[in-house]
């Protein structure tokens, strides 16, 4: 009996570590990748079509947060830019259209519609992941880039990846 108490306790010892260590996952992974502590936001949305061969997709998540500790950090750092966002972003995210040209969007869902609402207020950060950045990242063949996008009317910060 003591030993089946034993295993139990350890089992629900290991659960609780794993679900503790698991729950902050999302946030660690974006901390890193744009360089700013985002481990008090929640969750609110997550997708990801990467997978197959190449590994190519797109992925975007969507945190929520409840003070301005982050909105901070993203102001005392010179990587990020205040809106309005730069032709390169807003072709990314949201696409361009003029009487002679379209381009973009490229963070689209199954339809082709931008996955990141309409931003009023905010900042931003491109990060550029292709081994070549030389070119002008529009007038590539593919694209390995991450946007990060901080609302500030609702403090919500979507992180989105495009892989080609």
């Amino acid at each position: 009996m003591k030993r089946k108490f034993a295993i139990l306790l350890s089992f629900i010892v290991f659960a609780f570590a794993f679900i503790s260590c698991s729950s902050n996952e999302v946030q660690n992974t974006v901390s890193e990748e744009i360089g700013i502590d985002v481990s008090s936001g929640s969750e609110l949305s997550s997708s990801d079509t990467h997978g197959g061969f190449h590994g190519d997709g797109v992925s975007c998540t969507a945190l929520q947060f409840s003070d301005d500790t982050v909105l901070e950090e993203i102001k005392n750092s010179s990587n990020w830019k205040e809106f309005p966002l730069d032709e390169t972003v807003q072709a990314i995210v949201y696409g361009i259209s003029e009487d002679t040209y379209s381009i973009g969007p490229y963070l689209t869902d199954d339809e082709g519609n931008a996955i990141v609402p309409d931003i009023q207020n905010g900042y931003y950060l491109l990060i550029d992941r292709q081994i070549d950045q030389e070119m002008d990242i529009l007038s590539r063949a593919s694209f390995n880039l991450t946007v990060a996008l901080y609302d500030t009317d609702t403090n919500i910060l979507y992180i989105c990846e495009l892989d080609t």
